[in-house]
């Protein structure tokens, strides 16, 4: 049974890796080449490079790739490298199909802030579906890896803005054109805008803490009435000394004013409550839900 379910996994890992690879073309091909602008990272330069010379981007984005993934099978792991390698040979190859039947570019010169946006949401989305199944889109994501695997302390996220505005900026160069950059922005905010909204769960949760000297009241309201679990923990307060206790509980999104009308019942109690970036193990979604 387990053997079966890895299989499966695999072959959805790869249909989201095809997926994601034709949303790269796609996105690359269509918006942002007739738009002539540079995208961050390594599909930037791939995009100057083919600005300058009469190569395909998808090309040059393989001559550069091709040294990173070998570095990245000696340091990272193999599942990531494999599935990055099918990602950039699948993408490359279908830019440079989609350059050689010249496929539908968008219209040159009109709206390039719209493909901007529209190009952002295609790469965010490609390169969040790939971070989310434990593989990457190439370039920096590998540089970032290897990075990271070398030197954990380091801040990667602040090298890899550092490495893609650095890029943009360099490709006024490319272009002449000031706005060029400007609309290179415009694309990396809304990149990175997708790209956490897709790695980020859906399923969004609310995590409160409360302070309370009631805690098996509160214990039977968070069981009988919102059917979710709780953990207890002892404390004392700083100031007066006392004995009181700490709990944690997550519910969903729809039962943030229920939990808060029970807490109203207890106004000697004290709660704080945040969003949960996502949520993963035995939880109840419904209230109906089975608990495994």
């Amino acid at each position: 049974m387990s053997s079966s379910k890895n299989y499966k996994k695999e072959i959805i890992t790869l249909l989201i890796t095809l997926l994601s690879a034709a949303l790269s073309a796609f996105g690359l091909y269509v918006f942002v080449y007739p738009a002539s602008f540079a995208p961050s990272g390594i599909d930037g330069i791939a995009t100057m490079l083919q600005e300058k010379t009469s190569l395909s981007a998808g090309l040059y984005s393989l001559i550069i790739n091709i040294p990173l993934l070998i570095a990245a099978w000696f340091v990272l792991k193999k599942r990531y490298v494999i599935y990055t390698v099918i990602f950039t040979i699948v993408s490359s190859v279908l830019i440079m199909v989609l350059q050689a039947t010249n496929f539908y570019h968008y219209p040159n010169g009109q709206d390039r802030i719209l493909a901007a946006i529209f190009s952002g949401v295609m790469l965010g989305l490609r390169t969040g579906l790939m971070l989310r199944f434990g593989a990457s889109t190439g370039g920096v994501d590998i540089v970032a890896g290897i990075v990271q695997k070398k030197t954990n302390f380091r801040n990667i996220e602040r090298i890899i803005t550092i490495i893609c505005y650095a890029i943009i900026g360099f490709s006024y160069f490319v272009y002449n054109d000031v706005d060029s950059i400007l609309f290179s922005i415009v694309q990396m905010f809304i990149f990175e805008k997708a790209a956490a909204f897709v790695m980020k769960d859906t399923r969004n949760a609310v995590e409160f803490k409360i302070v309370t000297k009631h805690p098996e009241k509160i214990k039977e309201d968070i069981i009988y009435k919102l059917k979710h679990g709780a953990t207890i923990l002892e404390s004392k307060g700083m100031y007066t000394n006392e004995g009181s206790a700490v709990i944690f509980s997550v519910v969903n999104n729809r039962q943030v004013s229920e939990f808060l009308e029970i807490i109203k019942k207890h106004p000697d109690t004290f709660v704080y409550y945040t969003e949960v970036a996502g949520v993963n193990g035995n939880f109840r979604w419904m209230k109906d839900d089975e608990v495994k």
